[in-house]
């Protein structure tokens, strides 16, 4: 009964759905790919990514994966990040920056949806490089993960 209340308070969000194809002697054959961020709005985050025929399945297996991924972050006064951060995944680089009350979130697409599955509701990020989904979620949690580890870089 207490694992039911838990599972209603971690939020999904499905970021992004690709066809993807193999190419077999017969031709093309298709799935999906799908790319699932999930979190309890109070500092935990995870994210996944399925593959499947059809596109619930592909969700199902990425919304697994995220909520076995989930880690927690910290976050100040339970609304920013404590300090400015740079996380950088491949070609994509998210730069993190707190913002003071009644900011909001600003940051687009796979950026958003991670930092407001965390419980972020002030945050100031600019998305360098390359906007893919996949990249840039990546990048969000390791910007994340250094608010973990150590006081910022002067």
């Amino acid at each position: 009964m207490v694992e039911e209340k838990l599972e209603s308070e971690v939020q999904e969000r499905v970021v992004a759905i690709n066809r993807v194809a193999k190419v077999v002697k017969g031709g093309r054959r298709f799935s999906f790919s799908a790319l699932v961020v999930s979190g309890d709005s109070k500092g935990q985050v995870g994210f996944g990514t399925g593959k499947a025929g059809e596109v619930p399945d592909a969700i199902g297996k990425a919304s697994r994966i995220a909520k076995k991924e989930m880690k927690s972050y910290p976050l100040k006064e339970g609304r920013t990040i404590p300090h400015e951060v740079v996380g950088e995944f491949g070609a994509a680089k998210v730069i993190l920056i707190p913002a003071s009350p009644g900011t909001g979130v600003i940051a687009g697409g796979a950026v958003r949806a991670v930092l407001e599955a965390v419980g972020v509701k002030d945050i100031l990020t600019k998305c360098v490089g390359t906007r893919n989904a996949n990249n840039a979620v990546r990048a969000t949690i390791e910007g994340l993960s250094q608010l973990a580890v150590g006081q910022p870089k002067e």
